[in-house]
């Protein structure tokens, strides 16, 4: 099992930038892969990107490509997603998820964090 904690949500202009982490605790880190998620408000929970268990492969939503960024730090337990260029519409609680297989649906996902929030003025 593992438990995971994100920060670094917070309130910035449109063309901004900010890095979320999730940290894990529990065994086997680099056993699961990891994958952000994000909520606006009357939105379903939608895909932004995964990784998998030895960084070997990353996939990201069309809507992010060649903004956001996702990475691992097995040494640390840590994922992390670096998002430039903000938009408002990258408004949202972003979630990260753990599991054996990397996946894009939020259902495959058995173990999730919290939530940051992400808001991106215009």
């Amino acid at each position: 099992q593992v438990q995971l904690v994100e920060s670094g949500g917070g309130l910035v202009q449109a063309g901004g930038s900010l890095r979320l982490s999730c940290a894990a605790s529990g065994r086997a880190f680099s056993s699961y892969a990891l994958g952000w998620f994000r909520q606006a408000p009357g939105k379903e929970r939608e895909f932004v990107a995964v990784i998998s268990r030895n960084s070997g492969s990353t996939y990201y939503a069309d809507s992010v490509k060649g903004r956001f960024t996702i990475s691992r730090d097995n040494a640390k337990n840590t994922v992390y997603l670096q998002m430039n260029s903000l938009k408002p519409e990258d408004t949202a609680v972003y979630y990260c998820a753990a599991d054996l297989r990397p996946a894009i649906v939020a259902a495959s996902y058995n173990y999730w964090g919290q939530g940051t929030q992400v808001t991106v003025s215009s």
